[in-house]
């Protein structure tokens, strides 16, 4: 339940949000419509209406125009525990499935029909002989560390 802070008798203009800001004064913004972004102008309507805020309460601006609190809601409201009720438990008799026979389907013997197929020549080609490439050994250079003088 709220309850009365301070009597300021705001008239509200519509397309505006009326809040108390933390200093407590009564304060309007421009409200975003019809896609296009609030301007982040504020402007102080009354200034000092509420001279000190409580934590956990919320102070707004009612419908008459006086800014009004009430308690804040932290972690909602409890839920009420259900009641659980046992049923009964009955046993279903086992159904046996009735498995269907396939038909045996017997196939027709298939004639392949013979093609005799052409004599086709084949070309003769002379392979040249190959050389095998032998890889030489490169000398391996040692390297030499050369110590720094400190």
């Amino acid at each position: 339940m709220a309850k009365k802070v301070a009597k300021v008798g705001v008239k509200k203009v519509k397309g505006y949000l009326y809040f108390v800001d933390k200093a407590g004064n009564v304060a309007r913004a421009a409200m975003a419509r019809g896609g296009k972004a609030a301007k982040k102008k504020i402007e102080v309507v009354v200034k000092g209406a509420v001279k000190t805020k409580e934590k956990g309460f919320l102070y707004f601006i009612d419908k008459d125009g006086d800014v009004s609190c009430a308690k804040m809601a932290r972690g909602g409201q409890k839920r009420k525990k259900k009641k659980v009720v046992k049923k009964k438990t009955v046993k279903k008799k086992a159904v046996k499935k009735k498995v269907a026979k396939k038909k045996v389907v017997k196939k027709k013997a298939v004639k392949k029909k013979v093609v005799k197929k052409k004599a086709v020549k084949k070309k003769v080609v002379k392979k040249k002989p190959v050389k095998k490439k032998v890889a030489k050994k490169k000398p391996v250079k040692k390297k030499v560390a050369k110590k720094k003088k400190r």
